[in-house]
């Protein structure tokens, strides 16, 4: 029996060698009369067919791939240790969650190095490609290869963005024994996890501070990459390993008209989402969207419903409330974070704070948040751009003015404070407006993380 790689999958030759048709994930391909399996179960196809007793000619992967180092010594903290470890012991597969700024690239070098094995390292963004690049350059002797932002350089370790490894996969899945995905959370019932079913490696280390709820979703991630190995909320690390931080809640009264339109609103929209639910209690957000779309009736409750979210992104009292806090903190280093970008604009026109959002280009970006290290700029405003990855180790003020992300988007944001600095204390501001869904939307987002202070205002 003959094992070959073909474009994301593995082929079993010839189809009527025996036990062909029992290894696991086969099927008869008709196109090409072969059968064939997804590449992540290769490791499985081959232990069955090692088992069986058959003559295995494997040429799926070169027998000998060369070492990846040498490598610096990597110091890691005592739960970055530990979290490696459980990762090891279980048969170096599986998720770990650390909260934002806890180290869990380190953690991933360390993975490498222990290892030994080539690695192809998956990032969702390029500011994370070039980051993670960074990162792994002054412990690995060897070049680090690069997959994105205009760059294909494969070495045994590489880092790539989702996007370029979904292009490249088909040829490249078979390189690397040891796949490490970042921000882990964006796979699992996605398109996007084709990328991990073209890859052979059989060593899988998934990285996230805000890990999927249970679900199909959850089932699937962990079939590809592993069970969560190792947990920890920002609380088990606060005060030591992060910064030490308060939540303060502002609850702010909306205006006469602004209640009189929000009601109004919320009255054409609620009959019939509650129509919905009772015929769909299970029915997700998109099914909601989709069934709302066929009928005059439903497609004015989503407009009512786009209306009320709109108004309650940034009212008047959370205008001023923005104002009060940065004068209060006006020696303090200030993240803004908005629900969409036109409110992140008004707020810079309003206070002359420098916007980070999709429209700025990556120069811009960058010397944004250089000079935002530096001191020369004191506070940024962010819809979505400073959620995920980026590195803003010198706040330590943020105002949540409003967010559509619930406790993933919340967690991330809450983590861009809490890179530890002598005696710091993070404060995060969160503005919801009272007698509203923002109130138990606050409390419903603070669940990930962990024991915190949490004093409405």
């Amino acid at each position: 029996m003959r094992l070959l790689f073909d474009r994301g999958t593995i082929l079993v030759d010839p189809p009527n060698a025996m036990g062909a048709s029992d290894l696991p994930g086969v099927l008869w391909d008709q196109r090409v009369l072969a059968l064939r399996a997804p590449a992540w179960r290769y490791p499985a196809v081959r232990a069955q067919a090692l088992a069986s007793g058959v003559n295995l000619r494997n040429e799926v992967r070169p027998r000998d791939r060369g070492p990846t180092g040498p490598w610096r010594p990597i110091g890691l903290r005592p739960y970055q240790e530990e979290a490696l470890a459980a990762w090891l012991g279980a048969g170096q597969r599986g998720l770990v969650v650390l909260p934002t700024g806890s180290g869990k690239t380190r953690v991933a070098m360390a993975a490498i190095q222990r290892t030994g094995l080539h690695a192809l390292c998956l990032v969702p963004t390029r500011v994370l490609l070039h980051q993670w690049q960074a990162a792994l350059t002054p412990f690995c002797a060897g070049a680090v290869g690069r997959l994105g932002d205009g760059i294909r350089k494969v070495a045994p370790v590489t880092v790539s963005t989702y996007e370029s490894a979904i292009r490249l996969m088909p040829s490249l899945g078979s390189a690397f024994d040891l796949l490490i995905v970042d921000e882990a959370h964006n796979f699992g019932g996605t398109l996007r996890e084709e990328v991990l079913e073209m890859s052979i490696a059989p060593s899988r280390l998934g990285l996230t501070a805000t890990p999927i709820e249970e679900g199909p979703a959850l089932a699937r991630l962990e079939e590809l990459l592993g069970p969560t190995v190792y947990r920890r909320s920002i609380a088990d690390l606060a005060g030591r390993w992060l910064s030490r931080f308060e939540i303060v809640t502002v609850e702010i009264d909306l205006e006469e008209d602004e209640r009189r339109s929000w009601e109004e609103d919320m009255g054409t929209f609620r009959p019939f989402f509650r129509e919905f639910r009772r015929c769909s209690p299970g029915g997700a957000w998109e099914d909601f969207a989709r069934v709302a779309s066929r009928t005059g009736e439903g497609r004015r409750a989503l407009c009512a419903w786009r209306r009320a979210r709109r108004l309650l992104a940034f009212t008047h009292g959370k205008a001023e409330a923005v104002g009060d806090i940065l004068a209060r903190h006006r020696d303090g280093r200030i993240l803004v974070f908005t629900a969409d970008n036109e409110t992140a604009y008004a707020i810079s026109r309003e206070h002359l704070i420098m916007p980070l959002t999709c429209d700025i280009g990556r120069e811009e970006r960058e010397d944004a948040l250089s000079r935002f290290r530096d001191g020369r700029l004191r506070a940024l405003v962010s819809c979505r751009v400073l959620n995920e990855g980026l590195d803003v180790p010198d706040a330590d003020i943020a105002v949540v003015v409003g967010g559509t992300g619930g406790e993933r988007e919340h967690v991330q944001r809450v983590g861009r404070l809490l890179r530890p600095a002598e005696g710091k204390t993070a404060i995060v501001y969160e503005l919801v407006a009272r007698g509203t869904s923002e109130v138990w939307q606050a409390m419903k987002r603070r669940r990930g993380l962990g024991s915190a202070v949490a004093a409405p205002v």
